[in-house]
């Protein structure tokens, strides 16, 4: 199973990690997380912040703050990553559940034909 890295920042260097680790992480270290990584993609770009607050129409504090993993909301992220081109992984975020084939074989019953009561079989008006 090839399970994705993700760059996380330690006293000033970025080391790669197993995402298989992030369940281990509490909410806080998640945000900043997700904020170095968004901060390093803007970085990638060569892009400063104000630059990149104004092209996702957000104030330079809301980045700010979304980059130090001090809390965000959900539209300032979307509008950071449209404004940085960066969308491709969204679907990742929140995939549509799917029911495996084999999982689906064996809670499906055959289709059984439905049977007559005897009172609506002498029944004909």
């Amino acid at each position: 199973m090839n399970i994705p890295f993700i760059l996380e920042k330690h006293h000033n260097r970025y080391y790669y990690t197993d995402m298989s680790d992030l369940s281990f992480k509490s909410v806080s270290e998640l945000q900043a997380l997700l904020g170095e990584q968004v901060q390093a993609l803007r970085l990638s770009k060569d892009l400063g912040q104000i630059t990149t607050a104004e092209k996702a129409g957000i104030s330079e504090k809301a980045l700010r703050n979304l980059e130090a993993g001090r809390g965000s909301t959900v539209e300032s992220f979307l509008r950071v990553l449209k404004a940085l081109d960066s969308l491709d992984g969204l679907e990742l975020l929140a995939p549509k559940p799917s029911i495996s084939p084999l999982a689906l074989l064996r809670s499906s019953k055959a289709r059984q034909r439905v049977r007559q009561s005897s009172a609506s079989r002498h029944r004909n008006p």
